[in-house]
């Protein structure tokens, strides 16, 4: 167990738990009365949550009885991506650990963070701890929608027209300061992001595989700014916020610049591929096999409901958020070692997964009440399953 604080998306650190049930505890000594039924299994210590005998109602019956060796091997290696990145980014646990939950549900994310937070850093560190391609796009105003899909160009040699595609044939897309291009542009990763293709003249080309946009997006300077609308924010799986370091991580970004780190070059900081493509794919159909029970499932649409009744919104979680909400929770729980969602899982992904889907009243605003406490207070207002 490492000293970094702990994050809201990071999974608790326990190790994983088998799903077999425990054995029952040995009689204190042999007696000639009948057998007593055997006793059942002590409940888990307060300090491991994440253990099957918790949270047994929420395990479907039908559900496999443990990891199977890959997926066992690829949640190995993902959890040593955090690792990897941490030699370069030092206190964002929660955005590797977002980027980690999009890429396992093959959505995308938006970061969110002032300048100098790390967050083209680490994108790039992410991409290499993965051994996967990575371009970065710098959005700005005069940017077009053919700089980021490719065009056609005509080719003398062989008199006809023929695609070059643009940087958004990747692996993993960095969308740097995507509310400064204007909203023709923005809508260009529309089709990219959720049909993982581009349209030239009429011909569809498919994007390679995995695919993720990680865009950026500065929360001052809103000068010459185009804020994303809310069909195209509902695309984003998560936004994460990136914080200003804690005191102690300040200070130990500054002992290894001091020490001839150089962001420019991550082989020199010591990061290497520790997982392929073939652990994500594995990761992405073992998620897809967590459980989860009806229960859970109802209290997901229960906290979805209830932001759509609330008077201080004016546009609540639609049933793509809801969806969104259970993907990232099956991922969650599956980082943590279980073969099922537990509420636990929802309420730690609900504010990452929903907060950008929601949208304040006027009146709401100027009272100054945050999206965070309104989602918040729906959370609190929805009973939670037992």
């Amino acid at each position: 167990m490492t000293d970094q604080p702990t994050s809201p998306l990071a999974p608790d650190p326990v190790a994983p738990q088998s799903d077999a049930a425990s054995p029952p505890p040995a009689a204190a000594a042999p007696s000639p009365a009948p057998a007593a039924p055997p006793a059942p299994a002590a409940p888990p210590a307060p300090t491991a949550p994440q253990a099957p005998e918790a949270y047994a109602a929420y395990a479907r019956p039908a559900a496999p009885p443990g990891p199977s060796a890959d997926a066992q091997r690829a949640r190995t290696a993902l959890l040593a991506v955090r690792a990897e990145v941490a030699k370069a980014v030092v206190g964002q646990d929660a955005a590797v650990a977002g980027l980690l939950v999009a890429l396992l549900c093959r959505g995308h994310i938006l970061l969110e963070g002032v300048p100098g937070v790390a967050k083209t850093l680490l994108v790039r560190a992410l991409a290499a701890a993965l051994d996967v391609e990575t371009k970065r796009v710098q959005f700005t105003p005069d940017l077009m929608p053919g700089d980021l899909t490719g065009s056609l160009v005509f080719d003398a040699r062989s008199s006809d027209f023929t695609f070059r595609p643009g940087p958004v044939f990747t692996n993993l897309m960095l969308a740097d300061e995507i509310n400064r291009t204007p909203p023709k542009t923005q809508s260009a990763l529309l089709e990219a992001m959720e049909e993982r293709q581009v349209s030239v003249d009429g011909q569809p080309h498919p994007l390679p595989s995995p695919f993720m946009v990680a865009a950026t997006q500065n929360p001052v300077e809103y000068e010459g700014t185009y804020p994303l609308p809310e069909a195209q924010l509902d695309r984003f799986l998560l936004k994460v916020v990136l914080p200003i370091p804690q005191r102690d991580d300040e200070v130990q970004v500054l002992r290894r610049h001091a020490s001839g780190f150089d962001p420019r070059d991550l082989a020199a900081a010591g990061i290497r591929p520790v997982a392929t493509v073939s652990d994500l794919d594995a990761g992405v159909a073992a998620v897809r096999e967590v459980a989860i029970s009806d229960e859970v499932a109802t209290y997901i649409v229960d906290i979805a409901r209830a932001t759509r009744v609330s008077p201080s919104l004016a546009l609540g979680v639609s049933p793509r958020g809801a969806t969104a909400l259970m993907a990232t929770s099956r991922a969650w729980a599956w980082l943590a070692g279980r073969t099922f969602v537990t509420p636990d899982d929802v309420k730690a992904l609900a504010h990452a997964t929903l907060a950008h889907r929601l949208s304040l009243r006027p009146e709401a605003e100027l009272e100054g009440v945050g999206v965070g406490a309104v989602l918040e207070s729906a959370l609190g207002s929805v009973p939670v399953p037992r």
